[in-house]
């Protein structure tokens, strides 16, 4: 009688008709609700934990401290958004058009501050490692400033693309009402993702070469982490950034196969990149137990902690 009840209570939600008795329900008939990725939750709970436990700030530059800050800040405010999202798995999406458009504006701008956070953090320790040189505190506020506008900006798109789906038995906040835009910020992911990931990457193979020209730093249990680092890091984002090239060839060429491939396989690739922020944990830790110079570990926390980005909500 409760299944039923709650069923009677989404038809009149949703203005649909109701016929059905003890005799001939079916759970098979009930209605899927989109699926809330419940792992999202996993980086973000290594992340805060690492944050808390792992780091020894006293060693940790202004700027740096400034921006794991601001990485900490936007990853917690992203995860506002998610209690929204697991009301709407259940029920379907019930507020205004308008809460549809700012609530995922505002997670598209934790995200995008979190990714710029991680690219300065790559930039950063490119001009301390390799270039010896800081930046002046006064220019660490300036920058934090910048980067959240630049987040601001990059997000407006979300105010545009995003409307309510009515055609379905429940009402969806979706990305892409039309081929054009679906083309559009598909462009865009691909151009920022391939530039970000080719900037990080050219970063570490820089900083690996770094740490094998300079004496103290020349330990082979560093270098195998960074080597690690930068492989797991390549590798587990380069499928997501393959299936945007293709959801963009895809939509060019109007191909509803492929769109439907590409669809499926984005729900895979995404959750593949939880794994970059699982792994470096491990290697962080295995690296600090064996190693027994105390420089060898500063600098791992500084490689470590840049790293431990975690996405979700990237389909």
């Amino acid at each position: 009688m409760c299944s039923l009840w709650v069923l009677q209570a989404y038809c009149k939600t949703r203005k649909c008709s109701l016929d059905v008795s003890l005799t001939n329900f079916s759970p098979t008939e009930l209605p899927t609700f989109p699926s809330w990725k419940a792992g999202g939750l996993v980086p973000a709970v290594v992340y805060i934990f690492c944050f808390l436990l792992g780091p020894n700030w006293n060693n940790l530059s202004h700027l740096t401290r400034s921006l794991m800050l601001n990485l900490t800040v936007s990853d917690l405010l992203c995860l506002l958004t998610i209690p929204f999202w697991i009301y709407t798995s259940f029920f379907g999406w019930t507020f205004s058009p308008t809460a549809c458009k700012l609530l995922v504006y505002f997670q598209y701008c934790t995200i995008s501050a979190s990714l710029l956070t991680v690219t300065v953090l790559s930039i950063q320790r490119y001009f301390v490692i390799v270039l010896q040189r800081r930046c002046h505190q006064l220019l660490d506020k300036v920058l934090l400033v910048l980067l959240w506008l630049a987040a601001v900006i990059l997000s407006t798109p979300a105010l545009v693309v995003h409307q309510l789906n009515t055609d379905m038995p429940w009402t969806e906040c979706i990305t892409y009402p039309s081929e054009a835009q679906q083309m559009a910020i598909g462009l865009t992911k691909v151009l920022v993702g391939f530039a970000s990931v080719s900037l990080v990457v050219l970063i570490y193979i820089r900083l690996l070469w770094k740490l094998n020209q300079a004496v103290f730093f020349n330990n082979s249990q560093t270098t195998r982490l960074v080597t690690c680092v930068t492989v797991t890091f390549f590798i587990l984002w380069l499928p997501y950034h393959i299936i945007n090239v293709l959801t963009v060839i895809a939509v060019s060429l109007k191909n509803e196969n492929l769109i439907h491939v590409c669809r499926d396989a984005r729900h895979f690739v995404a959750s593949v990149l939880f794994i970059n922020s699982s792994i470096n944990p491990l290697l962080y830790f295995m690296s600090l137990q064996s190693l027994d110079l105390e420089k060898d570990r500063k600098i791992l926390r500084c490689y470590f902690y840049s790293d431990i980005k975690f996405y979700f909500f990237l389909v």
